[in-house]
């Protein structure tokens, strides 16, 4: 990746971010911390990884992703609105009555989300399915799924990565958003992970860990040369990425706050925003 491209993405994951922030000003609360943390992951994704196309969402040979951690949905919907699969306004209903942008992704209302995601640990299994099926039809798509570290204490999370890797699922690459909190605390003081990349390995996966919010290292991870077995990439992330304030905040999985605060929140991406921009120029 030359520092073009670098740059390039590390804007777009700080548009992902303003995004999100601006749904949740719309709305005065939302999932907050594990929505911006994903957001480097999605920038690579949808930003230099992924085959898609905007004007058909339900194209056979797309490549698919499965955001699992289905409350990560308002990340997912700013990238989607960036990349023109509807217009960026839209996203600002979230969570609102009748809205096409619901709190967990949801496939049915929203366009470009290819799987209804928010049980936690079943998100796996259904992309595991569709990486499979993709493979028996001889598509050239990849099935990209995220999990978050707090879901991964789901027995089924581990069912279907033996399944995968078992069945040797080459067109899937699992990343693990290991931002080390959960809706209850952090992930040590609930139920300890130990070492998920060693987990994976153990497992059957080809497996790395990475810096997840650092976009030269997401790609590099996705980008490798494949071989005969799943990837699973653990993302080392921050949860609340990208504000200071939020990132310190020791309950900061689902927020509730005024405009004012989130104004002051907002004013901190752009001004980061602002900062790469000027790089590019």
């Amino acid at each position: 990746m030359d520092n073009k491209q670098k740059l390039e993405l590390e804007i777009f994951a700080a548009q992902i971010r303003i995004g999100v922030v601006e749904e949740m000003k719309a709305r005065g609360f939302g999932h907050l911390g594990g929505s911006l943390s994903i957001c480097d992951a999605l920038a690579v994704l949808y930003g230099a990884v992924m085959h898609y196309d905007p004007k058909n969402p339900q194209w056979p040979d797309r490549d698919k992703l499965v955001s699992s951690k289905g409350h990560a949905g308002p990340a997912v919907y700013a990238a989607l609105a960036l990349k023109g699969f509807f217009p960026y306004e839209d996203i600002l209903t979230l969570n609102q009555p009748g809205t096409s942008f619901p709190s967990h992704c949801d496939k049915n209302k929203t366009p470009g989300v290819d799987m209804t995601t928010g049980s936690l640990g079943q998100g796996t299994s259904l992309a595991v399915g569709m990486a499979v099926g993709d493979g028996i039809k001889g598509r050239p798509s990849r099935t990209y799924l995220i999990v978050g570290d707090g879901e991964s204490n789901e027995g089924q999370v581990w069912e279907a990565a033996m399944f995968a890797a078992g069945k040797k699922v080459k067109n899937l690459f699992w990343l693990i958003d290991e931002n080390k909190k959960q809706l209850d605390g952090t992930t040590d003081s609930v139920l300890p992970l130990f070492d998920l990349r060693e987990k994976f390995e153990a497992f059957g996966f080809e497996a790395l860990r990475v810096d997840g919010n650092d976009v030269e290292a997401v790609y590099n991870a996705l980008t490798a040369p494949v071989g005969d077995r799943p990837r699973a990439i653990v993302l080392d992330t921050v949860k609340g990425r990208g504000i200071p304030e939020v990132e310190q905040m020791a309950s900061n999985h689902s927020v509730t706050t005024d405009a004012e605060t989130y104004d002051k929140w907002l004013a901190v991406l752009r001004a980061h925003l602002a900062e790469l921009e000027e790089r590019r120029s």
